[in-house]
């Protein structure tokens, strides 16, 4: 049987019919009966996270814990989030889970791939003198995604901008993108200019690096909720102000970065899981028009993943809403209905 929904399509902002016929969305009636599951409201591209790392057990050492894989990307789902990228696992997706019916659509970066003469304080993260062949070899195991410690304190130094660019070019060269994250003001310099894919976090960055995005097209996902949640943890020591004067240009480069032509996207990085509406929230309160900041959250980002939204033959991820979430970003908390894969979820 088919299913039926009635209201108007987002972003565009049409009321009309559509019909999913498996995993895929149609709009003219089909000759099988069909279901109506949503008369009225509106009708969202199933909600994106873009970065988030499920699979950390709550307590103890960092160690991939399937289990807590599990029911993290069921908390994601359960919030009307229909796809994942995985910018950095700590292990593994559990065989057969990836497929699953009732799973968001995943996409992984593989390991995290740090630079042998990185700081190493944070011991999961894949250390290794060959960065360029590793960068390679995880993009090709996964799925078209390798994710590049660009710096990691504002104490050492960054991975240095030859190497960078040796990695972007040699991933590029295999049809790859390269995800960086990257903190320090040199480091996130360094990686816009190599011609990364995306830069995570970006605290610090120099204005000049909105033009370079925006020149090579690459994505910034500031993942602003963890950062606006510890801030008032961080104390006022010369650290902690480098660290907050770096949070406050994240919340300035998001609307410069949009202003400029950069695609922004939202990824809520940390736990709890399934909040990406909190991180549309933080790009409203950085500035975007409520209208814009939803798109980071669902058909700016499928479009970016490759993931057809509410288009003919597009994939059949649908969330409806009460109300206009361009105008109520609020709403993305209160999915009327989920739809995932073709499925009604809630």
């Amino acid at each position: 049987m088919a299913l039926h929904l009635r209201g108007t399509l987002l972003p565009d902002g049409t009321a009309r019919d559509l019909w999913i016929l498996g995993d895929r969305i149609a709009f003219d009636r089909p000759s099988i009966e069909a279901d109506t599951v949503a008369d009225g409201g509106f009708l969202l591209p199933g909600l994106v996270d873009v970065h988030t790392h499920p699979g950390s057990p709550s307590e103890g050492e960092p160690a991939f814990d399937p289990d807590a894989f599990a029911d993290q990307i069921a908390a994601h789902r359960d919030a009307g989030t229909t796809a994942l990228r995985f910018p950095g696992l700590l292990g593994e997706i559990p065989e057969g889970l990836r497929a699953a019916p009732d799973v968001p659509r995943m996409i992984t970066a593989g390991r995290w791939l740090a630079w042998a003469g990185l700081s190493k304080n944070a011991d999961f993260h894949t250390v290794t003198d060959d960065l360029v062949a590793a960068a390679v070899a995880e993009t090709k195991a996964h799925d078209g995604w390798c994710k590049l410690m660009g710096d990691w304190d504002f104490e050492a130094d960054p991975v240095p901008y030859d190497i960078l660019r040796a990695v972007t070019d040699a991933v590029h060269a295999v049809g790859g993108r390269v995800a960086a994250h990257c903190q320090s003001a040199q480091g996130v310099l360094n990686a816009a200019r190599a011609g990364v894919d995306s830069i995570e976090h970006g605290m610090g960055m120099p204005e000049e690096c909105v033009g370079l995005m925006a020149a090579q097209g690459a994505a910034y996902v500031p993942t602003l909720t963890p950062f606006a949640r510890r801030a008032p943890q961080i104390i006022d020591t010369p650290r902690g102000r480098l660290w907050h004067e770096g949070h406050r240009i994240m919340i300035r480069r998001v609307r410069e970065a949009h202003d400029a032509g950069v695609t922004v996207l939202a990824g809520t990085d940390s736990a709890p899981f399934g909040n990406v509406a909190t991180e549309v929230e933080h790009l409203v309160a950085a500035g975007l028009p409520a209208d814009v900041a939803v798109g980071p959250a669902s058909w700016a980002a499928r479009d970016f993943l490759g993931l057809p939204g509410l288009v003919e033959g597009g994939l059949a991820d649908v969330t409806v809403y009460d109300a206009d979430p361009r105008v109520e970003p609020g709403v993305l908390r209160h999915p009327r209905r989920i739809i995932l894969r073709g499925r009604v979820v809630r």
